[in-house]
């Protein structure tokens, strides 16, 4: 009888035990693989399915992206997908942990991703998936890429023409455009792991669109002659570079109008299409296209002129706002539109949900599972983002904390309360007319102040220790319209001792010449002759740190022949 009990009771626990592995692993035909996408930099309406959508108000209608809208079209696009804080690294740092940045560690990009952080990779890796990561992690110049079993990523943000990567930690050199090298490798190991026994993630970050902006040979000539369609914000610039409180911006630009635009920017994303193109190709020939849930999406939006801004960080939604699609044929409704505010702080816990693992209670984000299915479940009405000034060079951004609602946002400025901001996006959808001060926007004030006021004590907002301030912190950003200041001033009347240029501006930044000759012109001016290998060094000195504020070079000059550079 004591043999009898004892069979049953193990017999029962061996099911259990089976019970519970199935739950936590299953076989890769029941669980999806997951790929995810991420550009850099791309903002939410560089998409041509955006641009037809918005038709009049469309910015850029000459882009395509044929692969992009053909993600859009088989699978779901958020139209109001966003990120908590828009900066490369501190934006991934939220999608690994499903954390805010006061929280996760990274606050700027200056440091390296705590190998000890809980992410989606390594819940998936611990769940019996086989995880490989591909191109752009960032992260300052960090080496480990933890969570994942595969890895041939550059580092920092690596070059855009024959980039060293890292293949599982060794340095490799490379030929070619690094999103097409790196596009390679992932497909690679799509190819050796689909249709195994364990179901894979990967996870390819684009170095594209990110500066300095090069597109591969195929590309360079794409959208040649466009023009960009002006906006209304172009001339209302954020109060901390203004010089005058933003309540008294206005937009008066006309929305006719065309202004060239850094086309370069458009043809780093039409390269990636290609990219993504190959990668749907793949996984049809590899009987994969079925069974893989793809997810695409930038890390951050980026400023065209809006705002007089080129950038991101700030909290206008040109730099918030991000394409976010998704496919899956197993559930995904075909040709979705959802209006929801999505975050990239949902990510980890979407991939999760799709996996079929529980999401830890750490994480702050939502499964948007649910709205990719099509169906209605309560959604987030407001959100909350944070900035922290970082020692980026040339950046004037100081901390913000900021609530975005479905129709309105304020956004602060801690430490500068004259600053604060306040819009209804849907009168005002450009933000160019500050209410904070206006009496009629009382009420409206008071409501964003309170919820912004409730959400930092949601997810306990604070300023971390692992901030990364620059050189200005503890006063405001450098006025960008102070007259300029003389920091080196080279008249090239004559040499002095040891071929020395005598600085005329009084900071002592004197060069020396190797091989400059003075000469007279036909009026008796003394004149710097440069014969194509004549150079001037100059030391180094704080004064002429870029860190520390930008500066330009005034070069007066005469050409013997129209076939030569300047190069400084």
């Amino acid at each position: 009888m004591n043999i009898i009990r004892r069979v049953a009771f193990w017999t029962m626990a061996a099911i259990l035990l089976a019970a519970a592995a199935g739950f936590s692993r299953g076989s890769a035909a029941e669980r999806p693989n997951i790929l995810i996408m991420i550009t850099d930099d791309q903002r939410y309406d560089a998409l041509s399915v955006v641009q037809e959508e918005q038709g009049e108000r469309a910015r850029f209608p000459w882009f395509k992206t044929p692969n992009m809208d053909r993600l859009a079209a088989e699978g779901v696009r958020f139209r109001n997908a966003f990120v908590v804080n828009s900066l490369c690294a501190p934006s991934r740092a939220v999608m690994l942990t499903g954390r805010y940045n006061h929280l996760n560690g990274i606050a700027s990009n200056f440091r390296p991703f705590p190998l000890e952080n809980m992410t989606y990779a390594s819940l998936l890796q611990q769940a019996g998936y086989v995880t490989g990561y591909f191109g752009k992690w960032h992260m300052d110049s960090q080496r480990e890429r933890p969570g994942f079993d595969f890895f041939a990523s550059f580092i920092g943000q690596g070059v855009y023409f024959d980039c060293p990567l890292l293949v599982q930690g060794e340095e490799t050199k490379t030929q070619g455009w690094v999103d097409d090298v790196t596009t390679d490798y992932a497909l690679k190991f799509i190819r050796e792991h689909t249709n195994r026994k364990e179901p894979w993630l990967v996870v390819l970050g684009f170095k594209s669109p990110h500066g300095p902006f090069t597109p591969p040979e195929r590309a360079k000539d794409r959208f040649a002659d466009c023009l960009a369609k002006r906006t209304p914000n172009f001339d209302v610039r954020p109060p901390y570079l203004s010089g005058t409180p933003s309540k008294q911006a206005g937009g008066a630009a006309s929305e006719s109008s065309e202004v060239p635009v850094n086309l370069d920017y458009f043809r780093c994303i039409s390269g990636v299409d290609d990219c993504v193109g190959r990668i749907l190709a793949e996984l049809e020939e590899a009987g994969a296209a079925e069974n893989t849930l793809i997810i695409f999406q930038s890390d951050n939006g980026f400023y065209l002129g809006e705002h007089g801004l080129g950038d991101k960080r700030s909290a206008y939604d040109e730099s918030l706002r991000i394409p976010l699609l998704a496919r899956y044929p197993k559930s995904i409704v075909k040709g979705l539109v959802r209006d929801e505010m999505v975050l990239n702080l949902d990510l980890a816990p979407t991939i999760l949900d799709f996996a079929g693992l529980p999401v830890p209670k750490e994480m702050q984000g939502q499964s948007w599972r649910p709205l990719a299915e099509g169906k209605r479940v309560p959604w987030r009405q407001s959100w909350l983002y944070e900035y922290f000034a970082e020692k980026q060079r040339n950046s004037r951004v100081p901390d913000i904390v900021a609530v975005r609602t479905t129709s309105a946002k304020l956004i602060t400025y801690p430490g500068h309360d004259d600053w604060t901001e306040l819009f209804d996006l849907k009168a005002d959808p450009y933000e160019t007319r500050n209410l904070y001060h206006d009496p009629a926007a009382a009420n409206l004030r008071r409501e964003l102040e309170a919820e912004l006021a409730r959400l930092k004590t949601e997810v306990g907002y604070r300023v971390p220790e692992y901030v990364d301030r620059p050189d200005w912190w503890g006063g405001s950003p450098p006025d960008p319209n102070a007259p300029p200041e003389v920091c080196l001033d080279y008249q090239f009347d004559s040499l002095g001792q040891g071929n020395t240029i005598v600085d005329r501006s009084g900071r002592g930044n004197d060069g020396v010449s190797r091989g400059l000759v003075i000469r007279k012109m036909e009026d008796g001016q003394p004149v710097g002759y440069f014969d194509g290998h004549a150079a001037i060094e100059v030391p180094n000195s704080a004064s002429l740190n870029p860190a520390n504020l930008s500066w330009t070079a005034e070069i007066t000059f005469r050409a013997e022949k129209p076939d030569g550079i300047l190069l400084a």
